[in-house]
């Protein structure tokens, strides 16, 4: 399995934290970077994360005009390092991508962990994300179970 770097945004460390399955992150990702407020926001670190402050603080700035403090700082520091960003919030998706940031959510990250056998169905962990309140579209849902090759 070939690993990518990424900067992760907090829903996506928060979202896995609350089903117990934040061990699909390293080993999907390396290196995994986040930004000092995605830190804050998820409030602790692994030691899989490296946490780095993006340089440009006009980027910073600019984008907290559009998303919240974290996701501006993930944004800014993917765009600095030229890696995909775990992200989830639609507008932050759509700003990243329009700065040219390759863009993957968490349930883009499930479909990954199930093609890459390290976990067998993705029907569960979805299961258990909206069990715990992490948002997932109806269409989302069907379209993350139909690639997984899983009935809806």
């Amino acid at each position: 399995m070939v690993k990518i770097a990424a900067v992760v945004d907090s829903a996506c460390l928060i979202g896995l934290e609350r089903i117990g399955r934040l061990d699909l992150l390293p080993a999907l990702l390396e290196p995994i970077f986040a930004p000092p407020a995605v830190n804050r926001e998820f409030g602790s670190t692994a030691a899989w994360v490296r946490v780095e402050r993006p340089v440009d603080v006009g980027m910073v700035a600019a984008l907290r005009l559009l998303v919240d403090p974290g996701e501006s700082e993930a944004i800014a520091l993917a765009y600095e390092k030229g890696v995909r960003i775990i992200l989830d919030d639609r507008k932050a998706r759509e700003v990243a991508q329009r700065l040219g940031v390759a863009v993957t959510g968490t349930v883009g990250l499930l479909l990954k962990a199930k093609q890459e056998g390290v976990i067998p169905e993705v029907r569960p962990l979805l299961d258990a994300l909206d069990a715990n309140q992490f948002r997932i579209g109806a269409a989302l849902r069907a379209e993350a179970l139909r690639l997984a090759g899983e009935s809806i």
